[in-house]
């Protein structure tokens, strides 16, 4: 990749990176209630920059 980068690009890419995260802890509270327990990466967009390439 380039050494300069145009801003929309670094902007898709930086959107990109933040669903490599895991959902925050407070969403699985309000989506399943209190007595539920499931993993934060149950119901967020989580992808690998090995599995799947991006088209930014």
């Amino acid at each position: 990749m380039s050494k300069y980068k145009p801003s929309g690009k670094k902007q898709r890419l930086a959107k990109k990176r933040k669903q490599t995260k895991w959902a925050p802890f407070w969403t699985i509270l309000k989506i399943y209630g209190k007595g539920r327990k499931v993993h934060p990466a149950r119901h967020s967009t989580k992808r690998s920059w090995k599995r799947t390439k991006t088209k930014a």
